[in-house]
């Protein structure tokens, strides 16, 4: 299994459960988080394990468990694109989620999901790089992806919205929910932040923030 580098990763593991997503603020680029799909109340996980149909690339799954190591995704910017640590992330703007126990990028492409038979969703990449298929718009309302705020992730090749709709996976991984591409807009299309380590927001957008207020 590919690693991030240790640090980050134990980081994440000694601080994720007392970090939470709640409360006001951007969410920003280099951020390390969990996301939950608010109707199934299921969180986004990756792990090295194969689809055994379709693209045969790792799946990527919801899990129930709060605790789970496998479900930390880091902010990045869109492919050939560099968003800056600490960068909040806009409404309308493209990004990539790295599975941070992988180093894979959650990714989808014209294949069928194995259970629903909607699009699948996986994890591509090496070390973080993958191709233009990993990045997602983040559809929110206002000008910045907040943290308390439910948001849509639209696959901004294909125009799916990444969904989970229930369907449930036998072994080796009994319980754990599909997560794939859906056409249209649904109430299973809905993502909050959760559990995470947040880069502070940079001097630029506190400026423009004290700007508005003034």
């Amino acid at each position: 299994m590919r690693r991030c580098p240790v640090p980050v990763l134990v980081l994440v593991l000694a601080l994720g459960a007392a970090a939470r997503g709640g409360g006001s603020g951007p969410v920003t680029c280099g951020s390390v988080v969990k996301l939950l799909n608010v109707r199934h109340n299921v969180r986004l996980h990756s792990h090295d394990v194969r689809y055994g149909s379709g693209s045969g690339q790792q799946s990527v799954t919801g899990v129930t468990a709060a605790d789970d190591g496998n479900s930390y995704w880091r902010i990045r910017g869109r492919t050939a694109a560099v968003c800056e640590r600490g960068q909040p992330v806009r409404c309308g703007q493209d990004i990539r989620l790295t599975h941070l126990s992988t180093g894979r990028n959650l990714h989808s492409h014209r294949f069928v999901s194995p259970l629903s038979g909607n699009q699948e969703v996986s994890a591509f990449g090496e070390n973080g790089e993958g191709d233009y298929l990993d990045d997602w718009t983040v559809l929110c309302s206002g000008t910045y992806w907040a943290r308390d705020s439910e948001v849509r992730f639209q696959h901004a090749s294909t125009d799916v919205f990444l969904s989970v709709t229930g369907e449930q996976y036998g072994r080796p991984i009994n319980g754990q929910r599909e997560v794939h591409g859906m056409a249209t807009s649904s109430q299973n299309n809905y993502w909050k932040v959760m559990e995470g380590i947040f880069m502070q927001p940079g001097e630029v957008f506190k400026a423009e923030q004290h700007h508005v207020e003034l």
